[in-house]
């Protein structure tokens, strides 16, 4: 049971962290503010610094990882295409992250909740994840 919940717990985390880079690499391109840049730029080094963990991990499980869900990705880029189509602004990119931060944080709780028998070691790259997306979520907050 440990080891199956573990598993499971490390896709969940490699999942959300494919989608928190690829949200991330949707709007730093039209982020106007040097410093919301800095703050998106380091999350997302952060998130592929997890991601490699994540990996190794996942490997000594003989596991792939997962990708994120095709609807929700296509979703998400939709959502964040059209409102930066209608307002092209830093608030706009940071009310998009937030939103993006608030969602990976209830599912990644969701998970460790679920899957409590994982070991310690994967709880606490998800804890880490939790951390840093809450962490960006209020960083940014003041571009809202």
């Amino acid at each position: 049971m440990i080891e199956q919940d573990t598993v499971k717990l490390l896709r969940e985390c490699d999942s959300g962290v494919k989608m928190g880079v690829a949200s991330i690499d949707d709007v730093l391109p039209h982020t106007h503010s040097e410093e919301l840049k800095n703050l998106l730029s380091f999350c997302k080094n952060e998130h592929e610094k997890l991601k490699n963990e994540i990996d190794e991990q996942l490997l000594k499980y003989g596991d792939e990882g997962k990708d994120p869900n095709p609807v929700a990705k296509g979703m998400s880029w939709f959502k964040t295409n059209m409102k930066l189509g209608i307002e092209e602004s830093d608030s706009t990119i940071s009310d998009l992250m937030t939103d993006g931060c608030n969602m990976g944080v209830k599912s990644l709780n969701k998970y460790l909740n679920k899957y409590e028998a994982a070991d310690e070691f994967s709880k606490d790259i998800a804890k880490r994840l939790i951390n840093l997306e809450e962490k960006l979520a209020v960083d940014i907050r003041k571009f809202l």
